[in-house]
């Protein structure tokens, strides 16, 4: 197989209806305090992980877990993940910070995230 390879999966965020809630419920869990925390996002940095909690889904009208894997460059893999059959959720972004995001689907429509730091 070809192509460039992944840093694995560092980012997993989930949808949350209840943010407050969901932030104690995480803090327990983690046995950690929020490194982010706002009224769009907390996140949480455990063990080389990062947790993050969207309000309602977020922008991108999330409903269940997403699971980011981490890429040195976004636009390569995601031409890669799409010319293997992939379909483009949601394109390229830059959230802030440096950091790029994108979604696909894969053929049984399980979202799958792109993430790059720059």
């Amino acid at each position: 197989m070809t192509g460039s390879a992944t840093q694995g999966i560092k980012t997993v965020l989930h949808p949350v209806s209840d943010l407050a809630k969901a932030k104690e419920v995480y803090a327990a869990l983690l046995g950690a305090s929020p490194q982010t925390d706002s009224s769009y996002y907390v996140g949480f940095e455990v063990e080389g992980q990062q947790i993050g909690l969207v309000p309602g889904g977020g922008p991108q009208g999330m409903t269940s877990p997403v699971a980011y894997w981490h890429v040195p460059d976004i636009e390569v893999k995601l031409a890669e993940v799409t010319a293997a059959g992939a379909t483009v959720k949601e394109p390229v972004r830059d959230v802030g910070g440096g950091r790029l995001v994108a979604t696909v689907t894969d053929p049984d429509g399980n979202v799958l995230g792109l993430l790059q730091d720059r």
